[in-house]
C-alpha cells in the first residue's frame, strides 16, 4: 500500500527538520515553491493534505488567493491555461479542455489546440513570452477563433518559470465581422449596374442581386420591397418573394393606421419589429405561417423612399443583432436604388433634352404651316372639294411630324421606367392646347413647358389665325394673349368661346393698362382665369385642371 501524499508549500526556503519529522511520518512529501506549481500539481494528482508555511506570509496571502480563485476559474468563459518553459500544460480550467475535447494535462499548448493557424500579430509568441514579455495574438483552429494573450510567470530570480495562457473566443466577433464586410460588399455589388444596359435590364439585375444577397447574407426567404411616392404615399411593390399574391398586390399607403406595419414603418421612418404576430394589431398577413416579422424604413438621408420587410415562421425570430445587420443591408439597397434612379433620370434627362431640342427646332415652323393650312382650308371648304382634301392632308401631316417626335421621346425614356416618382409625375397633362401669341418668344416657351407637362401644343401668331384653327380643329384649352396684333383680348375670347364652347379659354396678359377693358369684358362673358406673363406653371396648372381633361390621349 503506498503512503498517503502530502503538497509541502514552502516557497524557497525550506521547512526545519522539525517539521519536516513530523509531516514524513508514514507520508510522501511533494514540494512545490510557488502557489502556482501547487494548484497545477493539485490539478493532475491526488494527495491526503496540504502544508503551507507560515514562515512566509507573503507567500501564504498569495497561495489564500489563488486556491479561493480556481473556483472563479473553473467557471470563466475565456480558457486559461498554465503553461511550462517547453509549452507543455500543467494546468487549465474546463473551458480550455472543452475547446480541446478533454484533459490536456502534460500535452504541448498548441498541439492541444490542433495545432492552430497563428493570424498574429505575432507570429512567435512564445519565444517572445520566453524573454520575458507578455504577447498577444490570434490564432484560428477549423471555425474557431480564439485571442490568446500569454504572460510570463517569474521566479525569484526574475527568470521566466512558467507562463499563464488566456484565451476568450471570439468567433463571433470575427463572423460578424466578416458579415459587415460581406454586406458593405454587397452594397457595392447592388449598386454596380453596366452602363451598357437598358433600363429595364437594369432594374432586373438590382433585383436579381436582391434576392441573391437577401438569401445568402442574411438568410431571409419572405422578403417585400416596396418603394414610397412621395406625392400620392402610395407604397409601390418592387420586389416580393415568399409573399401571398394577396399580400404581394395591397395596396398600402404611408400611414400609421390601417395599412400595416409596412405603412406604419413608411410614415414614421422607424423599424418595427413584430415578435408575435398573432398578438401585433399592426401586422397583416404577408406570408401564409409568418409568425413574426421585421419592417425597415428605406431612406435616401432623412428622406423614406421605401420599405424592406421580411416575415419568418419563428416567434420573434429576430434578434437585436439581426435588425443590426438587417438595417446595414438596408442602407446599402437604398443607395443602389437611389443609384439606379439617378441612372435612369440622366438616361431620360438626355433623352428628354435631345427630343426638345428637335420639337423647338421644328415646333414654330410647322405651326405656322398648321396655321397657314388651316387659313386656306377655312377658305376653300365649300369651294373646292379636292383642295380642301389636299390642304387637310397637309394639315394631318404637319400634325404627324410633331406628334411623331413627342412619341418617339417616350419610347426612348417613358416616364414609367423611374423607380421613385419624382414631382413631375403628379403634373402630367393630356391635353390638346392652343397658344395664341404675337410674341414667339411666348410660343416657343408654350411647347416648353407645356410639352414637359404631357400637353400636344399648337400656336398662333394672331386672332385670325387662331379662330381659324378653332372653327377647324378640337382643343381641350386655349390660351389667348389680350394684345394680339389684329383684334382685341374680348373679341378672340369671344370668338374662342363660340367655335368651341367646351373648351377652357384662358386669357393672357403683361402687366400694364388694359385700355380696352378686354378682362373686365370677358370675365363678365364667364372667364374664370388670366394668367400674367411670364406666368408661373403652379398658375398654369391651376388654370388647366379647373375643367378636368378628358381620359386618355388628347382629343385628335
Amino acid at each position: 500500500m503506498e503512503n498517503p501524499r502530502v503538497l509541502v508549500l514552502a516557497g524557497a526556503a525550506a521547512p526545519s527538520p522539525e517539521t519536516l519529522g513530523l509531516l514524513a511520518q508514514g507520508r510522501e512529501l511533494v514540494f512545490v515553491s510557488t502557489p502556482s506549481q501547487a494548484m497545477a500539481v493539485l490539478q493532475g494528482q491526488t494527495f491526503e493534505g496540504m502544508y503551507l508555511s507560515t514562515g512566509a506570509p507573503a507567500l501564504a496571502d498569495q497561495a489564500q488567493v489563488l486556491l479561493r480563485s480556481e473556483s472563479i476559474l473553473e467557471v470563466l468563459g475565456e480558457g486559461i491555461a498554465i503553461l511550462d518553459r517547453d509549452g507543455k500544460i500543467l494546468w487549465s480550467n474546463p473551458t480550455f479542455e472543452r475547446w480541446c475535447g478533454g484533459p490536456v494535462q502534460n500535452q504541448f499548448f498548441l498541439a492541444a489546440l490542433g495545432d492552430p493557424i497563428l493570424l498574429g500579430p505575432r507570429l512567435d509568441p512564445f519565444q517572445t513570452v520566453l524573454r520575458g514579455a507578455g504577447v498577444q495574438t490570434r490564432l484560428q483552429r477549423r471555425d474557431q477563433f480564439l485571442d490568446v494573450r500569454l504572460a510570463p510567470i517569474l521566479d525569484a530570480s526574475a527568470q521566466v518559470h512558467q507562463v499563464i495562457a488566456l484565451g476568450r473566443d471570439i468567433t463571433a466577433e470575427i463572423q460578424n465581422e466578416q458579415k459587415l464586410d460581406a454586406l458593405h460588399q454587397a452594397g457595392r455589388q447592388l449598386a454596380c449596374l453596366q452602363s451598357e444596359l437598358s433600363a429595364e435590364d437594369r432594374v432586373a439585375v438590382l433585383k436579381a442581386n436582391i434576392r441573391k444577397l437577401t438569401h445568402d447574407l442574411l438568410h431571409y426567404d419572405v422578403i417585400e420591397i416596396r418603394l414610397l411616392d412621395p406625392n400620392t404615399k402610395l407604397l409601390r411593390p418592387l420586389l416580393a418573394e415568399g409573399m401571398t399574391p394577396e399580400a404581394a398586390e395591397r395596396t398600402l399607403f404611408a400611414k400609421t393606421e390601417g395599412n400595416g406595419v409596412t405603412g406604419y414603418v413608411a410614415a414614421t421612418g422607424r423599424t418595427y419589429t413584430c415578435s408575435d404576430a398573432a398578438a401585433d394589431p399592426l401586422y397583416i398577413e404577408g406570408a401564409h405561417g409568418a409568425r413574426s416579422s421585421l419592417t425597415i424604413a428605406l431612406r435616401d438621408g432623412d428622406t423614406v423612399i421605401g420599405t424592406f420587410n421580411v416575415e419568418s415562421p419563428q416567434l420573434n425570430a429576430f434578434s437585436p443583432q439581426d435588425v443590426q445587420f438587417a438595417e446595414i443591408f438596408c442602407r446599402e439597397l437604398a443607395s443602389a436604388l437611389f443609384t439606379l434612379d439617378l441612372l435612369l433620370v440622366e438616361g431620360h434627362t438626355v433623352a428628354t433634352q435631345s427630343i426638345e431640342a428637335i420639337n423647338q427646332s421644328v415646333s414654330i415652323p410647322v405651326d405656322e404651316i398648321l396655321a397657314a393650312a388651316t387659313y386656306l382650308l377655312d377658305r376653300w371648304i365649300g369651294h373646292d372639294a379636292e383642295m380642301a382634301d389636299t390642304v387637310k392632308k397637309i394639315l394631318a401631316n404637319a400634325r404627324c411630324i410633331k406628334e411623331n417626335i413627342l412619341r418617339v421621346g417616350e419610347d426612348v425614356s417613358p416616364q414609367g421606367k423611374h423607380l421613385m416618382p419624382g414631382p413631375e409625375a403628379r403634373c402630367r397633362l393630356s391635353q390638346r392646347v392652343l397658344v395664341v401669341d404675337n410674341d414667339e418668344r411666348v410660343r416657343k416657351s408654350a411647347h416648353s413647358i407645356l410639352g414637359r407637362l404631357g400637353c400636344i401644343v399648337e400656336t398662333a401668331r394672331d386672332g385670325k389665325e387662331a379662330i381659324a384653327l378653332a372653327k377647324l380643329s378640337r382643343y381641350d384649352s386655349m390660351l389667348a394673349d389680350i394684345r394680339l396684333p389684329d383684334i382685341s383680348g374680348f373679341e378672340v375670347y369671344q370668338a374662342l368661346r363660340q367655335a368651341q364652347p367646351t373648351a377652357q379659354v384662358i386669357l393672357m396678359t403683361s402687366f400694364g393698362y388694359d385700355a380696352t377693358h378686354s378682362l373686365v369684358k370677358a370675365k363678365q362673358a364667364g372667364l374664370r382665369h388670366v394668367l400674367y406673363k411670364p406666368f408661373r406653371v403652379d398658375q398654369l396648372l391651376t388654370a388647366l385642371r379647373d375643367s378636368p381633361p378628358k381620359p386618355g390621349n388628347p382629343t385628335p
